[in-house]
């Protein structure tokens, strides 16, 4: 048994519809970012950066993994599944993962809070970051005109990837002429384990949501 610890974000989604897809048993362990349980010792000692998601493989003597990009990788090398054995194949899949970890997640996440919860705001960093994330979308966008998936077969690229790109609207990224992209978010949005992955913990509220991501920004 694996517990997740999660809420629902972007990168919280990433973990959960991979354990979805690879059909993993695990554990919703929700945090309440609002109230910070993130930050409690409890927590920290699974990930000390005090960021969700983490896992703690109660199969592997309790071994805990923080960051979303390393749990994915961890399950992925834990069950063969969801990411090539061989070595080119695994590294382009690798590549894509960074790729959403060093540009599309840190962009969008940028443009959100700028866009989104700033009392303030400050036209020249909104532009800024919705004209880099708008970009990265087009890099998927022209990777996905001659690839079904970003890298061979399905995998967890295309989760990491997707559980940002759904959110464009989130971060008033317009998404227009990028029908590639659209055709692959419509795709990987009607898989059945993804349908169950994006639902944990729960149903996401947009005012709840906002509140509790005002909060976050303002400590």
């Amino acid at each position: 048994m694996i517990d997740l610890y999660t809420a629902a974000t972007p990168n919280g989604w990433k973990a959960s519809v991979t354990l979805e897809e690879m059909g993993l048993p695990y554990n919703v362990v929700a945090l309440d970012l609002m109230k910070g349980e993130q930050k409690k010792p409890g927590f920290l000692k699974i990930n000390p950066n005090g960021r969700i998601p983490a896992i703690v493989d109660h199969d592997n003597g309790d071994f805990p993994v923080f960051e979303s990009g390393a749990i994915m990788i961890y399950l992925a090398e834990k069950t063969g599944m969801l990411m090539p054995a061989d070595a080119k194949g695994r590294s382009q899949v690798i590549q894509w993962l960074m790729f959403q970890i060093g540009g599309v997640g840190p962009m969008m996440g940028q443009a959100n809070v700028f866009f989104r919860y700033m009392p303030e705001k400050i036209e020249v960093a909104i532009d800024r970051y919705q004209n880099e994330s708008r970009r990265l979308l087009t890099v998927l966008d022209t990777q996905l005109a001659d690839h079904e998936f970003l890298a061979g077969d399905y995998s967890i690229a295309d989760i990491a990837n997707w559980c940002w790109a759904r959110t464009h609207a989130w971060s008033g990224v317009d998404v227009t002429g990028l029908d590639h992209l659209k055709r692959w978010l419509d795709q990987i949005r009607a898989r059945e384990a993804v349908d169950r992955g994006v639902k944990v913990p729960g149903e996401l509220e947009p005012a709840k949501v906002l509140e509790a991501a005002k909060s976050i920004v303002q400590k």
